[in-house]
């Protein structure tokens, strides 16, 4: 079982989660334990489930099998009403950013505080400006989502993300679409709120640029279950060859037979 080194209670523990999606087998009974303030980036080949963990985590999903906790209290068996106290308290952001094109950066951003407070519309504007400023975004108030780059827009995802200072943010591919430069703004951003807000992060994740730069902790996801757990120069020297094959960015051996394969025929 994959637990976090603190002897305290985890702030999200999933416990024997197993999920399919007709004959496929996406989560084979894996456990995971996330520490407070603790930043832990899940890896693997895409289409592993890495981005169904985190779906878990926030009840986009039910496990077919095995439960799922936030601070002790059990969460997959809930119901929508009963969620929505829980779900306030985590951020999200999306790969694709997931901005609301007929609404301004300010009102993309204010959303979630006008759901979940009772904040009055100075209060709201003062919020809306503090989450921009942290993410380098504050003047941009009245541009639309349309009028900004790759860059621009995962910033200002990321400030409607914590728009209601949540204690824990997952992370879906951050850095997915952006060039090396754009994508170093956001794991600084990435490290900067963890240091100063002490959140709690989950980052989904191909670029092991980026996870060797902000984790804390690295697991591995393979064919449904985690064969990988510990820091980032620990992965680094596994001699799991295939974690090293992921790392390294080299084929499978599976891969590679295939291909050669095709070649001889």
């Amino acid at each position: 079982m994959i637990q976090s080194s603190s002897n305290h209670e985890p702030l999200i523990k999933l416990v024997d989660v197993h999920k399919r999606f007709d004959d496929l087998v996406v989560l084979d009974g894996i456990d995971l334990e996330l520490k407070t303030g603790e930043t832990t980036v899940v890896i693997g080949e895409s289409g592993a489930g890495k981005s169904v963990i985190l779906k878990h985590i926030v009840r986009l999903l039910k496990p077919d099998r095995g439960e799922v906790y936030y601070r002790s209290r059990r969460i997959d068996n809930l119901s929508d009403r009963a969620l929505v106290s829980i779900r306030h308290r985590f951020g999200f952001l999306f790969q694709l950013s997931a901005l609301f094109d007929s609404m301004t950066v300010a009102d993309n951003v204010a959303f979630p505080i006008v759901e979940h407070s009772q904040k009055n519309k100075s209060e709201v504007a003062d919020a809306v400006a503090e989450k921009l400023a942290m993410v380098g975004m504050d003047g941009f108030q009245h541009r639309w989502p349309a009028d900004l780059s790759g860059g621009q827009k995962k910033r200002v995802a990321l400030a409607r993300a914590i728009a209601v200072d949540p204690e824990l943010i997952l992370y879906d591919e951050p850095t997915t679409g952006l060039d090396p430069p754009r994508a170093d703004e956001i794991n600084e951003l990435i490290l900067k709120l963890k240091h100063e807000l002490g959140v709690t992060s989950v980052v989904v994740t191909h670029d092991m640029a980026s996870a060797q730069k902000i984790a804390d902790r690295i697991v591995m996801l393979y064919k449904g279950k985690f064969i990988f757990d510990g820091t980032a120069e620990a992965v680094m020297n596994t001699d799991d060859p295939r974690v090293r094959c992921f790392v390294e960015g080299r084929c499978s051996d599976e891969v590679l037979e295939t291909l050669h394969g095709k070649q001889k025929a």
